[in-house]
């Protein structure tokens, strides 16, 4: 399905491999989470229907240069390859350093230098190379639910993940016996555009600002936490 093709759609892209709160994805189709929510209030400011296409994070350049997409949300220019637009930041993200009780306990991320890190396959980690350069050991895995398992398992000590994930998981019970966990980043996430989409950049940027001056993207973040 391209944009082109649906000139009165919004196509939103989304990552098979992203895990509650962020999507609820069953048989291939997003049924819930953050993406879905952000979608359809950015979907109502724009006068669209919402269309969404969940692919696999390594598809998802190619289909947004394509144009068979029009957006790409809670990204940031140096995780994605390719030229595409992009909005203004304005999505809150924060990366976690998680550490077993059963390692020392972290104080900087150069601590775990040379240490296997549990990740997420096709997910780039822009600080976590920076700090550690060659001492950056992945470990990947298809999700970051299937890496907390694997750290609540035994099976590795340091994992990173994104805090709407770990704060969701800890309160629907996944009990994980961690240190207190290491802020790696902080930061407002942007949203891909397509630079063959038929909505202009301008629109939804416009749209992004009404939804930041409502409160609307505080208020999707917090029905989850």
């Amino acid at each position: 399905m391209s944009a082109a093709a649906h000139a009165e759609t919004l196509v939103v892209l989304v990552a098979s491999s992203v895990d509650m709160p962020m999507a609820d994805i069953r048989d291939g189709k997003l049924h819930g989470g953050v993406h879905l929510d952000l979608g359809q209030a950015l979907a109502r400011k724009l006068h669209r229907e919402l269309v969404v296409q969940v692919l696999p994070r390594k598809r998802l350049e190619g289909a947004l240069a394509a144009g068979r997409a029009d957006i790409l949300c809670t990204y940031q220019p140096e995780w994605l390859e390719g030229k595409h637009a992009w909005t203004q930041p304005f999505f809150p993200q924060s990366d976690l350093l998680l550490t077993a009780l059963s390692a020392a306990r972290p104080h900087t991320v150069a601590d775990v230098r040379g240490q296997p890190i549990g990740t997420v396959l096709g997910f780039a980690y822009p600080e976590l190379e920076r700090a550690l350069g060659a001492g950056f050991v992945r470990s990947d895995v298809a999700s970051s639910v299937a890496n907390l398992q694997k750290f609540r398992l035994g099976r590795i000590r340091h994992i990173v993940v994104d805090k709407a994930i770990y704060d969701y998981q800890a309160r629907i019970g996944m009990g994980l016996n961690a240190h207190p966990p290491l802020v790696v980043m902080h930061q407002l996430t942007r949203c891909a555009v397509s630079t063959r989409s038929k909505i202009p950049l301008s629109e939804i940027d416009g749209a992004i600002t009404q939804l930041v001056r409502e409160g609307a993207i505080q208020k999707i973040l917090s029905n989850y936490q």
